[in-house]
């Protein structure tokens, strides 16, 4: 929302129930207000509603309403200027060169970073650029430019599909650079400015933001503690008749709940019958930590209308972007149309690269697998040992924890922690609607000792949240 008018309806739904707490009114509704700004969920620069505009919108007095934007202004949360309204601003004690676009492990350095659920490269990617360097002169006398990604790349990818029994060819593969876009440009050829786009709630907020960019409307669908609401969906897609849902069934982010193949059986019926477009993220497949056999891809229960978003970024490495979609041959056409004014391919060497990691998928894998059991365990052990009170469910794959605490403390939790030198991000991050302040996502991408000292910290810092102390810091999310 920078630079932009936060309209008072807006903001009024962003703030949800905040008049719950003790003490005056005027207190609760700007420590609500700060909280906002400080999480991201209204970013600095934005031009909030007039006094009176919030007041009416709010059912409050105006007295509360001038007293709340006071209190900001005092805190460094809001400058206000004479005929121009009021716009937020971050304190100078916080640092918002860091921002949400900042680069974990390196502008993090020293920190204890919970931001990225992330990994760092899987040993061999060296190796796999030296060999991609001898391979690429022969691609050196040609323009470059892949728009459906190289042949090889193709053909070993569809050859993924194909074992795990969908039937598929090379040419029904579009390689990206990246889930994020594979995701964008879906969306882009499936939609129209105005349509309906499904999700789950919680879900991966970048995916979110562009979807929202692409001119559509998301409708969220919460999730259950025990995982997918199946009804609720069903009777979510009769309802609103969506033009596209966008998912992740494998170890959900930020949940980690894997979808049973009855399920998605299920699922995909009700989106065929819709007419709705199912995009399903399959970019944490390869990460089943407990040795499990894995549900059938959802494509499988309907071919010709569900398309695959893929990518390496968890399993061997973020830095190379190389992603792919995978489509029913009638939609290919489609969806490159839609890219071609987005980019004009992926990047050569990396799709090399890829190739030849691809070749050794499962002795890679399998190393990858092994350490990410041990560090989620030891995450979970250092919670249950520090952090009693805070409920999760240890997930059989993925990369994070979802972490429901007592009271719905986690935008302020973020502040306090980062004072600690601890990085988190706030539940109502991956919330489309708001909410959720009641948890965190906590990925175990951090080897065993780090997570077990981030996790002390983290814990005084859970302790030490009725001191007040200042945020310092906003976070980017993976």
């Amino acid at each position: 929302m920078t630079g932009q008018h936060v309209p008072a309806s807006t903001l009024s739904g962003l703030l949800g129930d905040w008049s719950g707490a003790s003490g005056p009114a005027y207190r609760s509704l700007a420590e609500r207000l700060r909280l906002l700004i400080a999480d991201g969920r209204i970013m600095p620069g934005a031009r909030v509603p007039s006094e009176r505009e919030l007041t009416d919108a709010l059912g409050v007095s105006r007295t509360t309403v001038a007293s709340a934007y006071r209190e900001l202004r005092d805190r460094g949360y809001l400058t206000s200027r004479r005929g121009s309204g009021s716009v937020t601003s971050l304190p100078s004690k916080i640092e918002p060169e860091l921002g949400r676009h900042h680069a974990p492990g390196i502008d993090t350095e020293g920190l204890y970073d919970f931001t990225c659920a992330a990994s760092p490269a899987v040993p061999g990617i060296s190796t796999a650029v030296g060999e991609a360097l001898e391979d690429l002169p022969r691609h050196l006398a040609t323009p470059g430019y892949h728009p459906q990604g190289l042949p090889e790349l193709r053909e070993a990818i569809a050859a993924s599909y194909e074992a795990r029994g969908l039937a598929t060819s090379p040419d029904q593969i579009i390689v990206t650079a990246g889930a994020l876009a594979a995701t964008s440009i879906a969306i882009r050829a499936m939609t129209q400015i105005g349509d309906r786009v499904l999700t789950e709630s919680p879900t991966h907020p970048n995916s979110v933001d562009a979807i929202r960019r692409s001119g559509c409307r998301v409708v969220a669908v919460p999730m259950s503690p025990g995982g997918w609401d199946l009804p609720l969906l069903e009777a979510t897609i009769r309802q609103t008749s969506p033009r596209a849902a966008w998912m992740v069934v494998d170890f959900q982010n930020p949940t980690g709940w894997l979808m049973s193949a009855a399920d998605r059986q299920r699922l995909a019926i009700a989106f065929a019958r819709a007419r709705t477009t199912a995009i399903i993220d399959e970019t944490l497949f390869e990460l089943a930590l407990d040795g499990q056999e894995m549900p059938p891809p959802f494509a499988l229960f309907d071919p010709a209308g569900v398309i695959t978003v893929g990518s390496v970024s968890k399993s061997f490495w973020g830095g190379l972007r190389i992603g792919w979609i995978r489509a029913p041959e009638a939609l290919v056409a489609r969806i490159l149309d839609a890219r071609g004014s987005l980019d004009l391919g992926a990047p050569v060497l990396e799709q090399l690269v890829v190739c030849r990691l691809l070749r050794e998928r499962a002795g890679v894998l399998a190393e990858r697998r092994t350490a990410l059991a041990l560090q989620r365990d030891a995450l979970a052990d250092a919670l249950r040992s520090s952090l009693p009170s805070w409920r999760f469910e240890v997930p059989g794959g993925g990369l994070s924890l979802w972490c429901e605490l007592p009271d719905p403390v986690g935008s302020s939790l973020v502040g306090v922690a980062q004072r600690n030198g601890v990085l988190v991000v706030a539940g109502s991050r991956f919330s489309p609607d708001g909410g959720l302040e009641s948890f965190l996502r906590l990925p175990y991408t951090l080897d065993a000792d780090t997570l077990r000292d981030a996790v002390r910290r983290l814990a005084d810092s859970y302790a030490g949240l009725a001191a007040g102390a200042p945020p310092r810091r906003t976070a980017m999310i993976a």
